[in-house]
């Protein structure tokens, strides 16, 4: 199946609020899978929120919960906020200014945590910094909930992903695909148990970690 082209930290235009595409195709397909991982309250982090549009379409989904949106990119912030403002969801924190990778995270807890699209479009180090932040925030059977497009051992890979891959690397030699059970081990690792894998359409993946 044809890939459309990946929503990227720099794009946008003049206007406040961000547009990626794919958010509108893969969003109640990922909500299907969220309603069965994610507990019944709590505040869900979602690490890398991008545009903003998959937390305000989860926050209208699942309105017992409290969402947490964050993202390393200031213009990203202006997106997000954007985004939160227009849909008067009070069920909605402020966005913050939170880098995967760094050792300090501007929050303290947290009763699940969802990333979407990060791993493969940003340096490995910012796997590894959200694997041990989640460590770090997560007590007791908390989820980990990872989406995106992986590459897995004894799984032939679609061919529009090794072109999607091909062009991450092209853009920046420090993003592309992962291997999944690269993640399981540094998961493993920082004490995070892997649970269940999904596969979505389009060739992409829901990985699901619990904390030991």
């Amino acid at each position: 199946m044809a890939s459309s082209p990946p929503w990227m930290p720099s794009d946008g235009g003049s206007d406040d609020k961000r547009h990626a595409p794919a958010t509108l195709r893969n969003r109640d397909a990922i909500a299907a899978v969220l309603a069965e991982w994610l507990p019944a309250t709590g505040t869900v982090l979602e690490v890398a929120s991008g545009s903003g549009e998959h937390i305000v379409h989860f926050a209208a989904t699942f309105p017992a919960l409290d969402w947490q949106p964050s993202d390393p990119d200031p213009a990203g912030l202006v997106s997000i906020a954007a985004w939160c403002v227009e849909a008067g969801l009070a069920n909605i924190a402020p966005p913050l200014p939170l880098d995967a990778s760094a050792g300090d995270w501007p929050i303290e807890h947290a009763d699940a945590i969802l990333c979407i699209n990060m791993v493969h479009i940003s340096p490995w180090a910012a796997t590894l910094g959200l694997l041990s932040g989640t460590a770090r925030l997560l007590a007791g059977d908390a989820p980990l909930i990872l989406y995106g497009p992986y590459i897995e051992p004894d799984v032939p890979t679609a061919d529009s992903n090794l072109a999607f891959d091909a062009s991450l690397r092209a853009r920046d030699p420090a993003w592309g695909l992962r291997e999944v059970d690269d993640v399981k081990a540094v998961a493993a690792a920082a004490g995070l148990t892997f649970a269940e894998r999904r596969a979505m359409p389009a060739n992409n993946l829901m990985l699901l970690f619990r904390r030991t």
